[in-house]
């Protein structure tokens, strides 16, 4: 024997065959239990990792990251900052009978590209039309949807401010057309539009230059002090910070908290599932009682005896944790395209309520680790207390009736 007696008799009393049915049953729903409540911590770690993740890449790829407005027009703009400069049009667009509200944003498409994430994911045309006084608009998908346009279409946008003419006080509005559709994937194409800022200066009757530089940042937790410090190094010019947290961070810290919070509910499910070891301890303890009063009587002390059981329990820890991080791993990275599929074929519409249309997930190696480590940890502790009960059985006792 080149193994611990400790292991090898502990393994020897998992893998037996066990003379009692129901004690059988209930080690076999131990392993059942602690491998659910593995996997479903995995899966739902990595869905809630998947939301986080779109919501970094996709929303907070085409809001401003961190922006620098100001109160009056910057007309010296690309000497302030060599990004991407922006203004801000909330308007009705209009066409084939159909309404929809919208933040149209006036850019300079070669440096949109630094800092939007907008131009890897046009479908049709392409932000480069939109420039000069082009009177051309790039919409997003979900708008060209509700609107019923596509790439050549006019429409019509509706500024929220009245003109007075001849036939008294009507609505701006001015006809675009339609040269670039975008699919990001999120809500955010059905409100946003692009167009050249030279147009959006001429329909705000404002002079050319911008309201704001929009700033694109490396660290996203680092965007308030980075527009913050940007402001100050600009003094006497009317400057204000601004930046994602002020838009986007009541969703991001509604999907810590929701991941937090279900993550905790999940462990506890995985607590219960590892209690359900000491059942099963418990009752093989009764059932081996008379081998156990045989190894104390050839010489085993009580602290052989512990580890035996310690032994057991945890070989059934090690089954339930690494079948369930194997069933885990399987749906965590088929899940996306698994209810994807279902919500098309049946027409669900499972998404409406989330800022984005599809169901996302994304393993991350360091929380299948804690997980496994975690679930691990409980089953060994667990253990103690049926593994000294069974150190704890009197030979005398335990053979009186054999």
């Amino acid at each position: 024997m080149h193994q611990p007696l400790a292991l090898y008799l502990g393994i020897r009393f998992a893998k037996a065959k066990q003379s009692n049915l129901f004690v059988s049953f209930v080690t076999f729903i131990s392993i059942i239990g602690l491998t659910l409540g593995v996997a479903v911590l995995i899966t739902v770690t990595s869905v809630m990792n998947g939301f986080d993740r779109e919501l970094r890449d996709r929303i907070l790829g085409m809001v401003p990251q961190a922006a620098v407005g100001s109160s009056t027009i910057l007309q010296d703009w690309p000497v302030l900052m060599a990004q991407l400069q922006k203004d801000q049009i909330q308007s009705m667009i209009t066409a084939n009978g159909q309404v929809a509200g919208a933040v149209v944003t006036g850019i300079v498409p070669t440096l949109e590209n630094k800092v939007s994430i907008v131009n890897k994911h046009m479908s049709q045309g392409s932000l480069a039309q939109i420039t000069g006084q082009s009177y051309n608009m790039v919409l997003g998908q979900g708008l060209a949807d509700s609107l019923g346009v596509g790439v050549g279409d006019k429409v019509t946008m509706v500024l929220p401010e009245a003109s007075t003419s001849v036939a008294g006080i009507v609505p701006r509005f001015k006809r675009f057309t339609v040269t670039g559709v975008f699919n990001v994937g999120a809500d955010i194409d059905s409100i946003m539009a692009y167009i050249s800022l030279d147009d959006a200066a001429k329909l705000l009757r404002l002079p050319s230059g911008a309201q704001g530089i929009r700033l694109k940042v490396t660290d996203l937790f680092a965007a308030p002090d980075i527009a913050s410090r940007a402001v100050a190094s600009q003094p006497g010019r009317n400057l204000y910070p601004t930046d994602w947290t002020q838009t986007h961070g009541n969703l991001f810290s509604a999907i810590q908290l929701e991941k937090a919070l279900v993550g905790l509910l999940l462990f506890l499910i995985v607590l219960v599932a590892t209690f359900n070891i000491v059942s099963s301890l418990v009752m093989v303890v009764a059932d081996k009682k008379s081998e156990i009063a045989i190894l104390r009587t050839m010489g085993a002390d009580s602290k052989l005896i512990t580890r035996v059981f310690m032994v057991q329990g945890m070989f059934i820890g090690w089954i339930g944790t690494l079948l369930g991080t194997i069933l885990g791993l399987i749906i965590a990275f088929s899940i996306g395209g698994v209810v994807g599929f279902i919500n098309d074929f049946f027409q669900l519409n499972l998404f409406s309520a989330y800022f984005i249309h599809y169901l996302p997930s994304e393993v991350r190696w360091s929380n299948v680790a804690t997980i496994m480590v975690v679930s691990l940890i409980l089953s060994f502790v667990v253990t103690l207390r049926p593994a000294r009960t069974a150190a704890n059985v009197q030979p005398a006792e335990a053979l009186r009736y054999e």
